[in-house]
């Protein structure tokens, strides 16, 4: 028991890479999927864990499960709506690492029953839950592994804020995944950022062309950072090159000052980035610095709300920092890397540092606050 467990306690954001042929939302995705092959290929790029749809609902069956157990070692998770003992132990026959217990469907008596025998038969349960009530209901239970549905399965529609908030109020102690709606490398950042510690993507994979190299995408690090951003153009031409993250200074010395936080696409997270004393703009994340002597203190911390979510390692303000690297190096904790970053020499410093984002400004520039489109696409490419 705990192979689930196990895999997504690792550092860093985990992956359950789902094998699904169709969606009762939104219809068939992949009808001819192989989850055997899918289940190979997705744990060879970086899955903690494959998650196979059993229920004829979704055109899956137990004999999928049987299939990718074949075809890989990885932890398997089967999901359907189970209700029974009975199927547990079929499950876990097949090849099953881990059940899906959907607080939806089950009354306290019921998941207690099903957690039970699941844990007798050596099986780990996800325990999904959808809103505050349910997400006690599985702190309740026990539940070590915790799922926190986006999508309510009534209506079929997606929240991903409210989903954030109760990824962030679940307990520490708890592993955390956040399912549905994650269909880019930001929202996958923002679920860890709130405390998530692996995301369950199923339908952006299965849509995609590669679920492969879709997959890939979605883990890849460091996310990019284009910050100094003060025109809407700019802001357009930054997420088609792939940015992650969209930078509006709000202190009063640069002449980067953006207007407001702009608009941005959802494959991208805002950050509004203060000097001296946060402000109350509205944006995903904040950058802070401390003021020292004037302007601009060496480093900052990326805030979630009030909490640090990363340090932000840059240079002193309009100063040469020859040791730059080497404390972005020796840094502890999730990195942001700032300072004196091109395209020319950012793929050298993630080298160096391993970041998990990259950060560049008046590089990108054909004057302060007016971006060079070629010079961000190329900074995008280079840190990719």
């Amino acid at each position: 028991m705990g192979r689930l467990r196990d895999a997504l306690r690792v550092p860093g954001l985990g992956a359950i890479a789902e094998v699904k042929r169709r969606s009762p939302s939104a219809g068939d995705l992949r009808p001819d999927a192989d989850p055997g092959e899918l289940a190979a290929g997705f744990a060879a790029a970086g899955a903690a864990a494959v998650s196979i749809l059993v229920d004829e609902r979704f055109r899956g069956s137990v004999d999928d499960l049987r299939a990718a157990r074949r075809a890989t070692s990885a932890p398997l998770l089967a999901k359907g709506f189970f209700r029974e003992e009975a199927e547990l132990a079929e499950l876990r026959k097949a090849g099953a690492d881990a059940v899906l217990l959907l607080l939806r469907d089950l009354d306290d008596r019921r998941a207690s029953a099903l957690f039970s025998r699941a844990a007798e038969l050596g099986l780990d349960a996800l325990v999904e839950a959808h809103d505050s009530a349910e997400l006690a209901r599985a702190v309740q239970l026990d539940a070590e592994v915790i799922g926190i549905n986006a999508r309510d399965l009534d209506t079929f529609e997606i929240d991903r804020d409210a989903a954030l908030e109760l990824v962030a109020s679940a307990p520490q102690d708890r592993i955390v995944v956040a399912e549905s709606g994650v269909t880019a490398r930001a929202h996958g950042a923002a679920a860890e950022l709130a405390g998530a510690d692996a995301i369950l993507v199923g339908s952006a994979l299965m849509r995609a062309p590669d679920p492969i190299a879709k997959l890939r995408e979605l883990l890849a690090r460091p996310l990019v950072k284009v910050c100094g951003l003060t025109r809407e153009q700019d802001v357009t031409v930054a997420a088609e090159a792939g940015a992650d993250l969209a930078g509006f200074i709000l202190a009063r010395e640069t002449p980067r000052r953006a207007p407001a936080v702009l608009p941005v696409p959802e494959t991208m997270l805002s950050v509004a980035v203060y000097v001296g004393e946060r402000g109350d703009a509205p944006s995903d994340l904040a950058q802070f610095y401390p003021r020292e002597h004037g302007h601009r203190a060496r480093d900052g911390v990326l805030l979630r709300g009030d909490e640090q979510v990363a340090r932000v390692v840059d240079r002193a303000w309009q100063h040469h920092d020859p040791e730059h690297i080497e404390r972005a190096r020796a840094a502890e904790g999730r990195i942001v890397l700032a300072g004196g970053l091109t395209p020319e020499n950012v793929g050298e410093a993630i080298e160096a540092v391993r970041p998990w984002a990259v950060d560049a400004s008046s590089s990108l520039e054909t004057e302060p606050g007016i971006k060079d489109h070629e010079r961000v696409r190329a900074f995008v490419a280079a840190a990719r």
